[in-house]
């Protein structure tokens, strides 16, 4: 079987405690808050944001040789999701990018075949969670991504983490569904699945440590996710895992993330464990499946720069709860009176992928001037078809200039313009997102990260924006 070469996971900002639903609805208060979305984030930009942080390295990135992405909740269907994650990672056109959409289980499933596929494979788990007012989805309910590198062990790629062994039981069970079409899911009642899915994950837990050589009490993390809390809280006893191996499940700080799930609480074990642990992931679902993973010495070199926990920590737990339900199209609102947007069109965005997509600069071979957005000429030293390409999505920058703009249309105005000035050379005037109209501010130092810009006329819009830099970096010596 393959290993496990890097991970990487992404929390968006946003929080809505429970508190504020529970206030505007006149119910019983919740006790934590859920991670959002952003206005301008789905399941394919936090999918991009998990696997930058898993890629990192640009080795890393150039040895991936097929993209699958995880969703019960894709951006789109009847085209594929993962062909944009590939174009935003600039990952060579033979790697091959295909979906696994439609249910939490698919996230278990593209795990299970990217360890037995033999190839470097690439599986992002992005998913966001939406319940009707008043809902325990809703409620309990969270977004987010992680992302998983796995391939064979090689000396300039070594595995932080070796796959023992794995197990599944499948089984049609009507316990949770959704229409095509439908904004909610519709759940049986809960005591029927947790007869079924407990003991499923106990046997497919017990079969998959059994062929790793591994006794329960001697895991030193399991991790249980699925959207039956009742059954996946039943499965350690069932085995006879200690309670203190159970990996904490993260639902309390962010919410549930479904497909996403079982990945960012791997993810937060990965970011904390030593070399020789072994861990256990059960997803529970339509069945169960389980993965075993053993971590080695390279864990500690190749952990995420992002920590799981650091993520939870800068959450902003002030989003309201009319704020959040007119993000996920659950309360419509009068939009501004000025003209719709308009959408992209599809052959200039082909044309210039490598700029729209992959935030790829132009670097003059002649002078060295850095253009952006590329161009043939350079504006320097007028050298034509002298250019090489050169990526800009991991560059930091400095605000140079900034603007509120309170007319131009958007589902959370102000709109925040900046000017960036990259390390290095490069200037950019982009949107600056996830922050205040405080953090617009001349100075400001910002990182891009990809977004979702506008939806017209059923299409989606992706470019990249600014946000207030996450990991501290002093702007070089020189830099414009």
């Amino acid at each position: 079987m393959a290993g496990l070469l890097s991970y990487g996971a992404y929390l968006p900002c946003h929080r809505l405690d429970r508190s504020e639903i529970a206030a505007v609805l006149g119910e019983s208060g919740g006790v934590g808050a859920r991670a959002v979305a952003g206005y301008d984030e789905d399941t394919t930009s936090m999918a991009v944001e998990a696997a930058r942080a898993a890629l990192m390295s640009a080795t890393t990135r150039g040895r991936v040789q097929q993209v699958l992405l995880a969703s019960a909740t894709p951006a789109y269907l009847d085209k594929t999701n993962a062909t944009l994650v590939h174009a935003a990672l600039g990952l060579a056109s033979q790697v091959l990018a295909v979906d696994m959409i439609g249910s939490v289980r698919s996230g278990a499933g593209a795990l299970a075949l990217a360890a037995q596929s033999g190839q470097r494979s690439l599986v992002v788990l992005s998913d966001l969670r939406i319940g009707l007012p008043g809902g325990s989805d809703e409620r309990d309910g969270g977004d987010g991504a992680a992302a998983f590198l796995l391939g064979p062990d090689t000396a300039d790629l070594p595995m932080i983490a070796e796959v023992l062994a794995q197990d599944a039981v499948s089984d049609e069970v009507l316990e949770r569904w959704r229409l095509p079409g439908a904004v909610a899911s519709r759940v049986w009642e809960e005591r029927f699945a947790e007869d079924i899915y407990g003991p499923q994950a106990a046997q497919a837990l017990t079969a998959a440590l059994e062929r790793a050589g591994v006794r329960p009490e001697e895991l030193d993390h399991l991790v249980v996710a699925g959207l039956h809390a009742r059954a996946c809280r039943s499965v350690p006893a069932a085995v006879g895992v200690p309670a203190a191996r159970v990996a904490a499940d993260l639902t309390r700080e962010v919410g549930n993330c479904g497909t996403a799930h079982p990945g960012l609480v791997l993810a937060d074990v990965l970011d904390r464990a030593g070399p020789g642990e072994t861990i256990a992931v059960v997803t529970v679902g339509d069945g169960a499946s389980v993965l075993v993973l053993r971590t080695t010495a390279a864990l500690a070199a190749v952990r995420q720069p992002h920590p799981v926990r650091d993520q939870i920590a800068e959450g902003r737990p002030s989003l309201r709860y009319a704020t959040y339900l007119t993000w996920r199209g659950l309360l419509t609102r009068e939009p501004p009176r000025r003209p719709d947007p308009e959408p992209p069109y599809a052959p200039p965005a082909h044309r210039r992928s490598g700029w729209k997509h992959a935030l790829l600069a132009a670097v003059c071979t002649k002078c060295g001037t850095r253009q952006m957005p590329p161009g043939r000429v350079c504006l320097s030293c007028h050298s034509v078809d002298a250019q090489r390409e050169e990526s800009m999505e991991q560059v930091a920058g400095t605000v140079v200039s900034s603007t509120v703009d309170r007319l131009a249309f958007s589902p959370s105005p102000p709109i925040l313009l900046v000017v960036v000035d990259f390390d290095g050379g490069g200037r950019l005037r982009c949107e600056l997102t996830d922050a205040t109209e405080a953090d617009a501010v001349i100075g400001s130092r910002v990182e891009m990260t990809f977004r979702r810009t506008v939806t017209a006329r059923g299409i989606h819009n992706y470019f990249w924006k600014a946000r207030p830099l996450r990991l501290l970096r002093p702007a070089p010596a020189g830099a414009s």
